[in-house]
């Protein structure tokens, strides 16, 4: 299944290693999902699972980021002329709509409530997703 997973999934699953968003990721570690991502993804995550404020070891971050990178599917998208909430979210979007992602994995819906113009993409919460997956 290929999904897109927002970036506060992976710092949720970092710092709760028992929820819903750290179940994502080890179904994305036993290669259950593959990742979509292209170059503005994989650089939002890094920078934010590196910020200081977390405290997260960086090595297993780079083992994390390298693995997504490796297994997951590089994609080239278009704008979508859609606008949302917060601009920096628009990556994940294009992402999830130019390769018909079966999904795209935040815990911020609302994030992806379009202001102008409109989508495709099946946004869902991790718990919803993995009730969806069993």
């Amino acid at each position: 299944m290929r999904v897109v997973i927002d970036t506060n999934i992976l710092v949720s699953a970092a710092i709760n290693p028992h929820g819903s968003p750290a179940r994502v990721v080890d179904a994305v570690l036993a290669e259950s999902l593959t990742v979509l991502h292209d170059d503005r993804i994989l650089s939002e995550y890094r920078e934010v699972l590196m910020r200081p404020i977390f405290g997260f070891n960086h090595s297993d971050i780079d083992t994390l980021l390298g693995f997504i990178e490796f297994t997951g599917e590089h994609v080239s998208s278009r704008e979508l002329g859609v606008i949302l909430p917060d601009p920096s979210d628009l990556p994940f979007l294009e992402v999830a709509a130019a390769d018909n992602a079966e999904a795209l994995i935040t815990g911020n819906l609302g994030h992806f409530k379009a202001k102008r113009g409109r989508h495709d993409v099946f946004i869902c919460t991790p718990a919803e997703f993995l009730k969806r997956l069993s």
